[in-house]
């Protein structure tokens, strides 16, 4: 078995948010192997729309919680950076304009030698779909023309595209081309996703350290074969490292781990995760 990949959050919310350059640095260092953001436009109040990552289903922030806009933020942390792999996990992909997404994409990586990955999702929040003009039921269809008009693009020179929410003329150009694959994971814990990772470059899933699902891990190893399994393991490290043991022995590639970003700490953390997952 291949080494098991250490990634680490990087908090682009929260009270800390103004200081997410800083963390990338110092989690580079640290040695991890890639860093993720979180993709948050607005929150609404009230907010009904069932959160599926907390069991009664309310958000776990304030309507004032500092949330950075993903790609922006993934763009500067590009740029502090030299090395580390660095994704969205996940970006609401169907709020996004897709051509004007693939540009912004294929900017960065072009400026920072590749190292740019792609965590995708539907989304769950009805209000934020409302606030931006996009209907929330037709997230799964706009979903997946986004990645198929973004791949395109990534050509340079995309076919003209006719699909039910965008399209595409003929003759269309894009330059520069990203200087390597820019893997795109389906992140979600529903059978549709599960499904829609075996057609991409792999799974990105959500998990609290302690209430994990195995059963799901070993679904998405299956989905994508050699595609990558990342799973976001939110927990302090005595929870976690215990419990992503359970999940690489069901299939996941990757972890995201919480690793602090005092640097003397995240790399003593990073040793550590290295030691007892492999």
């Amino acid at each position: 078995m291949s080494a098991i990949r250490i990634g680490a959050k990087l908090a682009n919310f929260g009270p800390d948010a103004h200081r997410v350059l800083d963390a990338a640095q110092s989690l580079e260092a640290a040695g991890v192997d890639s860093l993720w953001l979180s993709d948050r436009v607005v929150t609404v109040t009230p907010t009904e729309s069932f959160y599926p990552f907390a069991p009664d289903g309310s958000v776990p922030w304030r309507d004032d919680t500092p949330f950075m806009e993903a790609v922006t933020a993934l763009g500067m942390a590009a740029a502090v950076t030299t090395r580390v792999e660095l994704g969205v996990g996940v970006l609401v992909a169907a709020v996004r304009q897709p051509v004007l997404l693939a540009k912004q994409l294929g900017t960065i990586a072009a400026l920072a030698g590749g190292r740019v990955a792609l965590g995708i999702g539907s989304g769950w929040m009805a209000e934020e779909f409302d606030t931006l003009g996009i209907p929330f039921a037709e997230r799964a269809e706009r979903t997946d023309e986004v990645v198929e008009l973004m791949r395109a693009c990534w050509t340079g020179t995309p076919d003209a595209y006719d699909g039910a929410h965008y399209g595409l003329p003929k003759g269309v150009a894009m330059h520069p081309v990203p200087p390597q694959h820019i893997p795109i994971l389906c992140g979600g814990m529903s059978t549709a996703a599960l499904r829609r990772s075996g057609e991409l470059d792999g799974w990105y899933g959500y998990m609290f350290a302690d209430r994990i699902d195995t059963d799901i891990v070993r679904t998405a190893a299956e989905m994508v074969g050699t595609g990558r399994v990342v799973v976001r393991l939110v927990g302090p490290l005595d929870t976690s490292l215990p419990a992503g043991k359970q999940l690489v022995a069901a299939g996941a590639t990757e972890l995201v781990l919480d690793i602090d970003t005092d640097p003397e700490t995240a790399a003593a953390q990073v040793v550590r995760a290295r030691a007892e997952l492999s």
